[in-house]
């Protein structure tokens, strides 16, 4: 199981990215377009760096609902490979089978 503070700081970063996604893309938008004066621009990649740096998608870390783990996520699952094998063991995910050959 992961320290609960690293989970909770991940849980933090997704709700400060959620709440800023909207303003974030629109000086994105001010900030990459070519047609506006430079100054503009500018000012708006100065905005942009105002933010919080926990707001950028990029700082959110995959983690594993069930653990918490951060290491061999599996994105289809939202879990860790260790907790998805345990589930797929005790037959908890649909259509997934231990495989022989």
């Amino acid at each position: 199981m992961a320290k609960t503070s690293a989970i909770e700081r991940n849980l933090k970063r997704a709700r400060l990215a959620k709440r800023y996604a909207a303003k974030r893309e629109q000086l994105k938008a001010i900030a990459r377009n070519q047609e506006l004066p430079v100054e503009e621009r500018f000012a708006a990649q100065l905005k942009l760096a105002e933010l919080p740096r926990n707001s950028a998608v990029t700082r959110i870390r995959n983690r594993c609902e069930i653990t918490g783990r951060p290491r061999a996520f599996y994105r289809k699952f939202r879990m860790s490979r260790i907790a998805m094998r345990d589930y797929a063991s005790q037959g908890m995910i649909p259509g997934m089978v231990k495989s022989s050959w």
